[in-house]
């Protein structure tokens, strides 16, 4: 059977009211049953169908009750015998009702498709039966002779296992820490100034300058 999925836009529900088929058209038009009827056919909602006898739960008309005259499917309206108006040129019409707000007080069971209908509806809303409870499965007992071995088996593992005798703790002791050297505190060398510095790498320069002289002499002279 094919799921239609649920619409939640407003142009598309309206869409599907006012294009329902006659099928769905008559579903729609079912209305609330009274607490007597439901208590005995176990149904919350019916179709309701002429015949049927109703209450007016809401509206200008609340408590009218009657019975169903026609039903409309085009304009998912119902009218009730005996609720009528007058118009302003004095004739007198029946007013339409929607379902909705009707509560149904009897139900016109002349057609033995709607009886089934009813029967099916009740047995599907009827509780079903609680499953019997399963008798709870006892743990096989196991013969004397296997207990007496495991038992015997477990002793013997014990007794094997040596005894480990608990070796007494060491209490710590604090440790004095080493006393550290002194580090000798040296007389940082007076620093000379620049001045002074520079007197004193004059006269190297000027050594430098009278070997190259002599050496060029000697040069000379020998050739």
């Amino acid at each position: 059977m094919q799921t239609t999925k649920p619409v939640t836009k407003p142009t598309k529900q309206r869409k599907r009211l006012f294009q329902a088929p006659a099928h769905v058209r008559h579903k729609l038009l079912a209305a609330h049953l009274s607490p007597e009827l439901r208590g005995s056919h176990i149904v919350k909602s019916f179709p309701v169908r002429s015949g049927d006898t109703v209450r007016i739960m809401r509206g200008d008309h609340k408590g009218f009750e009657g019975k169903i005259s026609r039903v409309d499917l085009k304009n998912y309206r119902i009218y009730v015998e005996g609720l009528t108006r007058e118009k302003v040129d004095g004739t007198t019409i029946f007013v339409p009702v929607h379902p909705s707000k009707v509560v149904v007080t009897h139900l016109n069971l002349d057609d033995k498709w709607r009886k089934e209908i009813l029967e099916a509806k009740k047995g599907a809303f009827k509780k079903p039966r609680e499953a019997p409870a399963k008798p709870k499965v006892k743990p096989e007992e196991k013969p004397p002779e296997v207990a007496e071995v495991k038992e015997a088996v477990e002793e013997k593992r014990v007794e094997e296992k040596p005894a480990v005798e608990e070796k007494p703790k060491k209490k710590r002791v604090a440790r004095a820490k080493p006393k550290t050297a002194k580090k000798k505190v040296t007389e940082k060398p007076e620093m000379k100034p620049k001045k002074a510095a520079k007197e004193e790498e004059k006269p190297k320069a000027e050594k430098k300058r009278t070997r190259r002289k002599t050496a060029g002499k000697t040069e000379e002279g020998g050739e």
